[in-house]
């Protein structure tokens, strides 16, 4: 739900970013959840002026979470846009369902992992469509649900899952896994400099007993690991590696990206919103990639692979919130936003 956030061009912004506050991400959205800031939908207004829906064109919104930026692609895309709204949460596709009812059939959610949107737009009988958004990470509502077990500023089971018909939890990883294989999580998923002595306090305290709760296993991180900067808490960045080893997010999201590229019609375009370094690594990658798809030796004085690039990147330099919305809506504090199009073939 947008309330005044400031247009920005496509290029406006900067590169550069700390890995500190990327990863502040969630720690922002925590503090303005213990604020009782209410929900809005981050760079609403940038993400879909770059996106450009127009009436007849089809537009898939791969995370469609609130409906916010659904809600907006469909008001543009007016009379006759048609909007295909994923997401794995069952509460999303609801929350979402209802929002949009207004939209009669011009609004459809089906609950999916957005890697598997080549297959959910062909069973609705779509070969390619206009647009695709992605809006990553993990949700305003999923975080102040404490039964999901998100939070560590609430307390609750340590689930973390965001398709609760997913079977693993972070209560599995955190009770089963070696110290070795914690420290590979949290270091490499949460870049944590203090994965080792978290891995280890973690393994120490379960021998007294399952950590089956959120507020415990954020104790047993406060002992070891000291306050980061800009007053993130200790937790964040291991609470992120978690979340991201139950759901296989970077996975995910790289195949979700060469999905949605494949999946665009020449002059469509892929809109995406990043909330930490890891996610804004790969869509980078997969972006250079699709631009640059020349696999030919250094040597080689001309291409004789013959791949030709599929994107046009639209953002030379990440689209950051504006300051406005940053005051307004500390979740947006760490956001990124990257968009390209795709090139005829």
């Amino acid at each position: 739900m947008d309330k005044g956030g400031m247009k920005s061009g496509p290029d406006r912004g900067h590169g550069g970013r700390s890995n500190a506050a990327q990863n502040g991400g969630n720690q922002f959205r925590l503090d303005a959840l213990h604020q009782g800031i209410e929900h809005e939908s981050v760079m609403l207004h940038e993400a879909v002026d770059l996106l450009m829906p127009r009436p007849g064109g089809i537009y898939v919104d791969a995370t469609v979470g609130g409906g916010g930026h659904a809600e907006e692609i469909l008001a543009r895309s007016s009379p006759d846009g048609m909007l295909i709204g994923l997401d794995r949460d069952t509460d999303a596709v609801q929350r979402s369902r209802q929002r949009l009812a207004v939209f009669g059939s011009r609004a459809v959610m089906r609950q999916a992992d957005f890697r598997y949107m080549e297959a959910v737009t062909a069973e609705l009988g779509y070969s390619a469509v206009d647009g695709v958004l992605l809006d990553l990470g993990v949700s305003w509502f999923q975080l102040k649900s404490g039964e999901r077990g998100f939070s560590f500023m609430l307390d609750g089971p340590l689930d973390m899952r965001m398709d609760s018909r997913l079977g693993l939890t972070a209560a599995d990883l955190v009770n089963d896994l070696s110290v070795e294989g914690l420290k590979k999580i949290i270091k490499e998923y949460g870049e944590e400099p203090q994965a080792a002595a978290i891995a280890r306090a973690i393994v120490n305290a379960r021998r007294l007993g399952p950590i089956t709760t959120t507020r415990r296993l954020a104790e047993i991180i406060e002992r070891v690991a000291p306050k980061g900067p800009r007053r993130i808490h200790p937790a964040t960045r291991t609470f992120q590696a978690l979340r991201i080893a139950v759901n296989d997010e970077l996975k995910s999201l790289r195949h979700g990206l060469e999905a949605a590229i494949s999946l665009l019609r020449p002059g469509g375009r892929i809109v995406v919103i990043s909330f930490h370094s890891l996610e804004d690594r790969i869509v980078k990658q997969v972006f250079r990639e699709a631009m640059n798809p020349c696999i030919c030796p250094d040597r080689m004085p001309v291409c004789m692979c013959g791949r030709r690039p599929s994107l046009k990147v639209l953002t030379k330099r990440p689209v950051l919130p504006s300051q406005e919305e940053v005051m307004r809506n500390p979740a947006s504090r760490s956001a990124k936003l990257r968009a390209a199009k795709k090139l005829d073939a």
